[in-house]
């Protein structure tokens, strides 16, 4: 499942005009125009049931489905990893939008399809292992399917929660009548006892008042600090993630997660060298984070576009140091064609 929702929109409003003065039309979401999708699907390199080797990282992106054992094994080829990333499908449906991705199904049905691939996910979890779950609540549907999810993970009883953590969007969706919708929900759970790293945020520590004695001396925070910015929380607030206005923005993309996120994630919970799971990779941020970060990354999506764009994505930064396509479509050989 590559689908998942998200509160804004990644596309300007109008044409971009590219440095040649040719106007560019960006691509807009692939979800929505099955036209757009079957022009598309052409370019992409791999078929449903096949895995792209990457030769020099060692990566490796798949056409698989999160569902099937046998896919996710056959990707994992016997090895297991101490971090899984997933970002699966929320059953939200946004701004009365359906589409192939964001088509809303039962609660029975969706929280199937999620113990399904939680079950694939913890049979090549390592015994000191993390995962990191994306989710999404609809709160016109009594907040399904964030608290069912919940209470579904409460059946693996080796999954122990570790976190809730809340990250901020810059936009949101909302009505005269309500308060605007701008958080994303992120779970964290843990098997065994994993490493954890601490790391920092670029918010710099102005506040005072956490006092401890050390060494028989009454100190406050600020005097015991060895850094000059704040460690990140359980509530994002530093991340941007205004994404067509960024250089990482992946056009034709609805579910894409802010680089500066993952890579957070990753560097507190993995070493260099580590191997990292995404089983749904979407815009390919988790395995360009790795690239980024030096850790391998098996991914893959049921969709062969999105599989593509994650590949892509990995060879034009390899190419231009880019971490996005920003507002020019991977797939250039559309503008190609338009021309001819």
């Amino acid at each position: 499942m590559s689908y998942g929702t998200t509160f804004f929109d990644n596309s300007p409003s109008e044409a971009v005009r590219s440095k040649r003065g040719k106007t560019t039309e960006n691509l807009h979401r692939l979800d929505r125009s099955t036209e757009l999708y079957e022009q598309v699907l052409p370019y992409c390199r791999l078929s449903r049931g096949e895995i792209w080797e990457d030769s020099e990282s060692g990566h490796r992106v798949g056409v698989l489905d999160a569902t099937d054992f046998r896919e996710v094994q056959k990707i994992a080829e016997g090895k297991r990893t101490g971090i899984i990333i997933n970002d699966p499908p929320y059953n939200v449906s946004v701004g009365r939008i359906k589409s192939r991705s964001l088509s809303k199904i039962s609660l029975d049905a969706y929280l199937q399809f999620f113990r399904s691939w939680i079950e694939n996910a913890r049979a090549i979890m390592s015994d000191n292992s993390h995962l990191f779950i994306w989710i999404g609540a609809d709160y016109k549907d009594n907040f399904q399917p964030l608290p069912d999810v919940m209470i579904l993970m409460r059946d693996f009883g080796e999954l122990k929660p570790r976190n809730f953590i809340t990250l901020r969007n810059q936009r949101g969706y909302g009505t005269q009548k309500n308060w605007m919708w701008v958080r994303q929900e992120l779970l964290h759970y843990c098997r065994g006892n994993p490493g954890f790293r601490v790391t920092y945020t670029d918010i710099p520590k102005v506040l005072s008042g956490y006092y401890k004695v050390i060494d028989g001396k009454m100190t406050e925070n600020l005097e015991r600090s060895r850094s000059r910015t704040i460690r990140p929380g359980n509530v994002w607030i530093d991340i941007q993630q205004v994404f067509y206005r960024m250089e990482e923005n992946i056009p034709g993309c609805y579910a894409q997660k802010p680089l500066k996120a993952i890579e957070r994630i990753i560097s507190s919970c993995s070493d260099e060298g580590d191997l990292i799971f995404d089983f749904f990779s979407h815009s390919g941020t988790t395995l360009l984070a790795g690239e980024r970060l030096k850790r391998r990354v098996y991914t893959f999506d049921n969709d062969p576009v999105f599989a593509e764009i994650t590949i892509r994505r990995l060879e034009h930064y390899r190419r231009t140091g880019k971490t996005g396509f920003q507002w020019r479509s991977p797939f250039p050989e559309l503008e190609s064609t338009a021309s001819e």
